[in-house]
């Protein structure tokens, strides 16, 4: 028998504030997608950069912007990225100070093979979309600040 029924009633998830749902559920998702991304040789940082390739982003400076890292982070992974032959650097016509970035074949098969790692990764939950959107505000309305 519980002597404790109220504390073990403010244990049960449904009943946490939201910042600790979020901290425990970023924790526990970013685990997983960590360990399946590292199981196909990729990272975080890795993967975003592999996207953004994959859309048409060439310049370093820009993927930087859009990944909302510093310009030595972002040259760091593509560092890594272009030793394990995922990510090419071409000279920019006109200017030897500045890089053409490009995924590579490999990249290309690195990058498919991870596209459907949200559905095998994360559960299911039963309004995927409501999730989706909850997530994206938050993102937006915090973004500026960090």
């Amino acid at each position: 028998m519980d002597d404790h029924p109220a504390e073990a009633d403010e244990q049960r998830p449904e009943n946490w504030p939201i910042g600790r749902l979020l901290g425990v559920a970023s924790r526990s998702v970013e685990r997983s997608w960590a360990q399946a991304l590292e199981q196909r040789g990729l990272t975080h940082a890795g993967l975003i950069v592999l996207h953004f390739l994959d859309a048409g982003i060439t310049s370093q400076t820009e993927l930087a912007r859009l990944a909302r890292v510093e310009a030595q982070t972002m040259s760091r992974t593509i560092d890594r990225l272009e030793r394990e032959g995922l990510v090419a650097r071409s000279p920019y016509p006109g200017d030897r100070r500045r890089h053409v970035l490009s995924i590579t074949a490999a990249g290309r098969e690195a990058f498919a093979g991870a596209k459907n790692l949200e559905r095998d990764v994360f559960p299911a939950v039963s309004d995927p979309e409501a999730l989706r959107t909850a997530l994206v505000q938050i993102v937006a309305a915090l973004g500026d600040r960090s």
